[in-house]
């Protein structure tokens, strides 16, 4: 069958779809800007061009331990494989100059007039196994040597210095590779939003940092950076410029007890970078925060990093930290469920400049928030009350409908019995 024309023109339906298609604004998303530190701590940073590549085997014990796992592996059964094979040829060599392997010398080798440098080496195999009984000491007892070859002295004395040092390099790699400072640093946690709101009467940034393992941080000191393009008066672009700013910590060393989880906070005054953002421009910013952890690892001693950030849309203004310590059985308790939880407060949408400024937009904004506090306990407090009044009155309308009301039967000789049921 041929399908049916349509009775409107296609012409006049494409323009139709082509002229509404028009109309709709297009909304574009700001393009987001590349972080510079991941979320797990990792550096989003790539190093490219790089010609002096010899400066990499100059410290070849950091090359090895930085290298991937596999690569490791890799390395550490080619390096010995790759001794025990060449340690095997030396060993043939010894055995072919001395004429160990003359088939002519096997019926004289139980004689005292041929002795040779190691007994039972006839072929290639036979050294590489003597190579790999001697360097990792197992000595089977069929393969031995004897004092007739100063060069295969010579040879054995070198083979168990080198098979010394590949044990000592490689067993030490894969100690600091399973023992890395960033290993510690995997239980180390941060929000995965930060907050701004009012605290002390000042505007506040603040994150919150816990550690899931008993084991203590010794020494733990949290340090903030801003990271932000910039321009300087001349005309130079920096980008990547960073700007500490100061950590509000009442103890003077500036270290923390990280026995539960804390909220750091920094207070937004002049020193602060965020000091002229209000609520409108922080998503507009183009800004990254940085949070740097560091510690001594109380199991271990070793010097440990823990690394996150936070841009402008995980900011959230308004919002503080619910409490997640508790005191149970006198015990305190840490419920990590609700570790980033958040809940709107009050707070000025301004900037901490404007706050400085014009103190009473706080008092305001203060005054607001109590009076939408009363209002809500007033509109609880009613539908409570109406509820209450609602199931009374279901109440009394389920009694009255349980009274049995009362039946008078007539008998055939005019008197009446009442009977209740």
């Amino acid at each position: 069958m041929l399908a049916r024309k349509s009775i409107i023109p296609e012409e006049y339906v494409l323009a139709r779809i082509a002229a509404e298609n028009l109309r709709k604004p297009r909304i574009r998303d700001r393009p987001r800007k590349a972080r510079f530190i991941a979320k797990n701590g990792a550096c989003n940073l790539a190093h490219k061009n790089i010609r002096e590549q010899g400066r990499f085997l100059q410290d070849i014990f950091t090359t090895l331990v930085d290298l991937k796992w596999r690569h490791t592996l890799v390395i550490f059964t080619m390096s010995f494989l790759c001794s025990w094979l060449l340690f095997a040829m030396m060993w043939w060599l010894v055995a072919f100059a001395h004429g160990d392997m003359d088939p002519s010398t096997e019926n004289l080798s139980n004689s005292t007039k041929w002795t040779p440098c190691v007994t039972c080496v006839r072929s290639f195999t036979s050294a590489f196994l003597f190579s790999i009984e001697v360097q990792v000491t197992i000595g089977f007892g069929g393969r031995m040597m004897t004092e007739e070859c100063p060069l295969a002295i010579t040879v054995l004395i070198l083979q168990n210095i080198v098979g010394l040092i590949i044990n000592a390099v490689m067993l030490g790699c894969i100690f600091m590779k399973t023992a890395q400072a960033h290993r510690r640093a995997e239980t180390l946690i941060f929000s995965r939003q930060a907050v701004i709101a009012v605290r002390n009467g000042k505007l506040c940034f603040m994150f919150r940092v816990g550690d899931l393992r008993k084991s203590m941080i010794i020494s733990a000191s949290v340090r903030i950076q801003v990271v932000r393009k910039t321009m300087t008066p001349e005309g130079e672009v920096i980008p990547i410029h960073q700007v500490d700013i100061p950590v509000d910590n009442p103890i003077e060393s500036n270290n923390i007890f990280l026995v539960a989880p804390l909220i750091i906070c920094h207070v937004i005054d002049k020193r602060s970078p965020l000091y002229d953002i209000s609520a409108s421009d922080l998503a507009l910013q183009d800004l990254e925060l940085i949070v740097i952890l560091e510690g001594v690892v109380e199991t271990t001693g070793i010097t440990t990093q823990a690394r996150t950030s936070y841009v402008a849309e995980e900011i959230l203004w308004g919002h503080r930290f619910v409490p997640i310590v508790t005191e149970e059985e006198g015990v305190y308790a840490v419920d990590y469920s609700k570790f980033g939880n958040t809940v709107k407060v009050a707070a000025p949408r301004c900037s901490a400049r404007e706050l400085d400024e014009k103190p009473s937009i706080l008092i305001q904004t203060l005054q607001k928030s109590e009076l939408s506090h009363q209002n809500s306990l007033r509109k609880r407090n009613s539908m409570r009350r109406n509820n209450s009044i609602r199931r009374s009155n279901s109440m009394r309308r389920t009694n009255s409908s349980l009274i049995v009301p009362k039946v008078q039967f007539i008998t055939p000789e005019g008197s009446q019995s009442a009977s209740e049921t």
